[in-house]
């Protein structure tokens, strides 16, 4: 996990073979870095906690989107705000490590984007969400989309208050992706298997990605699509505004509403 590394604040880590060096009455290295660990952590679910009330006092529905590079979650983002910018006020929140690209892609759709840079950092975090909810002001009963920064492995630890994490998979990355990256997939609560319009280009086998998906975490729902033809995303679609009414039953501002 990368808390260990702190992310670009110089602790890199790489394990050292070295056992002349004990430090006699001090805590080992080990179990010094896992209390940075656990301290970083619990420092995040407070963010996350207070970004949480923040979204349920406000009826605002939020996700977390996460993926490797390239898995076309951006292009999937920008289908789904224009064909749901009619339906439901929309936010997002772009994580990158670099540029501005994909807010300015997404602020082309009329939807109001707020850009993260982490630089050297590999996931988004409760604290930096915060700040940009700040900017951004949501309105109340919106959809908040927040695309994390490309990565299948950190930003499984880091809640950020979302109502869920929704894991995009493309058939171009090989079926053995939620093996190779359980915890990703186990914290998922919707994998979009995307890009199906090229398996007829490719040797994916989808049963069998799915199966993966389904041994790491046996209650994660799984939808097919292909943001460039459109295929499956009346479907997605449709659990957006389920989870959504899930979310919202019994709120007494928005209750009503749908």
């Amino acid at each position: 996990m990368c808390t260990v590394c702190g992310c670009g604040e110089g602790e890199a880590r790489i394990e050292a073979h070295d056992h002349h060096h004990h430090h006699h009455g001090d805590e080992s290295p080990g179990s010094r870095l896992v209390r940075i660990e656990q301290d970083i952590l619990a420092k995040n679910n407070e963010y996350a906690a207070a970004n949480r009330r923040h979204f349920s006092e406000r009826g605002i529905h939020c996700l977390n989107l996460v993926s490797s590079p390239g898995s076309g979650k951006t292009a999937l983002l920008i289908r789904t705000l224009n064909d749901l910018k009619g339906e439901f006020a929309l936010g997002v929140i772009e994580g990158d490590q670099q540029t501005s690209l994909d807010a300015d892609r997404i602020r082309e759709t009329g939807v109001p984007a707020i850009q993260i840079n982490t630089g050297k950092g590999c996931h988004l975090d409760g604290h930096r969400v915060g700040h940009a909810l700040e900017s951004l002001k949501p309105e109340r009963g919106s959809l908040l989309f927040i695309e994390n920064v490309g990565n299948l492995v950190c930003p499984a630890a880091f809640d950020l208050g979302e109502a869920h994490k929704v894991v995009i998979l493309s058939v171009t990355e090989g079926e053995d992706k939620p093996i190779k990256y359980p915890d990703m997939f186990h914290a998922a609560d919707l994998m979009l298997l995307n890009k199906i319009d090229l398996l007829p280009h490719l040797d994916f086998d989808r049963e069998r990605c799915i199966d993966y998906a389904r041994r790491v975490n046996p209650r994660i729902k799984v939808i097919q699509t292909s943001a460039r033809t459109g295929e499956g995303m009346a479907d997605w679609y449709q659990w957006l505004r389920a989870s959504r009414q899930m979310a919202l039953a019994g709120h007494p501002v928005l209750a009503g509403e749908g």
